[in-house]
């Protein structure tokens, strides 16, 4: 198993959101985001991040001003992404399959994506074909995300390049999920972060308490970023999750080039290495992504060898 890591970086080279969010032009794309500026102890405009509907409607704008998206909402209390974040992470897998493609980035609808988890949201899905033109197929669990995600694609007449299926086996992550045959370039995925209810609120609260924002007498909400219960946590946290992912990524090594998913926790890093170790994986990545002070990182891995990378790269373009 070959393996490689790069250090933590800045936003990737290719993403639109570098440096300060542009009020100004925001606001343009999006009226409705004035009424929610601030100005913060510097004296610049700057947003209430520990609002809900704040981030939603900031999110909302980004995604018009910059990918052209008319439409974009979430039902309350589902995950709110930072989209920042969301597209680096699509940036650096673009340079993964440029890897086996002479260094070029690969556009277009025969490329396709797996996303795991898509959520009410369906952000991967819709930065990922407006920036390359890829083929998404999105798969969830929860029908109520399925069918916020559905009415976003419909609005903005997506249907023929991104797809969503349900996940009918809450425990299971790709078994059940692909059909036979069928090949995906890319799988992604955000997985949960906690084991638990309780660790989720604590967490909320620490960063409630970074904003600056905490008060005892006012009701949280569990995130400032929202999410439901499948998308905050799940049984083992994110370590389980990983290692279910891993195990089953092994039983269809063939029908997917390249695995991927986010890994909030570095500490998670050691045990999911070792288990791709087990399970025979031929190369792992390890990729460092930053926003801010916000440090993140991406592990991918194959079971194909270079050539077989080579060779699948090859017939996608033909």
């Amino acid at each position: 198993m070959s393996q490689s890591r790069k250090p933590p970086a800045t936003l990737h080279p290719r993403n639109r959101h570098q440096g300060r969010y542009d009020f100004p032009q925001l606001i343009k794309a999006s009226p409705e985001l004035g009424r929610f500026l601030i100005i913060n102890p510097y004296g610049k405009q700057s947003l209430d991040f520990a609002d809900p509907e704040a981030v939603k409607v900031l999110n909302r704008a980004l995604l018009r001003r910059y990918y052209g998206l008319q439409f974009w909402d979430i039902p309350p209390g589902y995950l709110c992404p930072p989209i920042p974040g969301r597209a680096d992470y699509l940036h650096c897998l673009a340079d993964l399959l440029a890897e086996e493609r002479g260094g070029q980035t690969p556009r277009g609808r025969t490329v396709r994506v797996l996303d795991i988890g898509t959520g009410a949201n369906c952000i991967y899905p819709l930065i990922g074909h407006c920036e390359y033109g890829w083929r998404f197929t999105g798969s969830d669990i929860d029908p109520t995300a399925l069918a916020s995600a559905q009415a976003i694609i419909r609005a903005n007449h997506l249907e023929e390049v991104i797809e969503l299926r349900r996940q009918h086996q809450p425990k299971r992550i790709f078994a059940g999920l692909l059909q036979p045959g069928e090949r995906f370039d890319l799988t992604l995925c955000n997985p949960p972060f906690h084991s638990s209810a309780a660790e989720a609120h604590s967490g909320s609260r620490r960063k409630w308490r970074n904003l600056g924002k905490l008060d005892p007498k006012r009701k949280l909400p569990l995130l400032n970023f929202g999410g439901q219960s499948n998308e905050l946590w799940c049984e083992g946290g994110e370590a389980g999750f990983l290692l279910r992912m891993v195990a089953e990524s092994a039983a269809c090594a063939e029908q997917v080039c390249w695995f991927s998913s986010l890994v909030s926790k570095a500490g998670n890093l050691p045990q999911v290495e070792r288990a791709l170790h087990k399970a025979d994986a031929r190369e792992v990545r390890v990729i460092g992504m930053a926003q801010g002070n916000k440090q993140s990182r991406l592990v991918a891995w194959t079971f194909l060898e270079e050539r077989q990378r080579r060779d699948w790269a090859a017939a996608s373009r033909a």
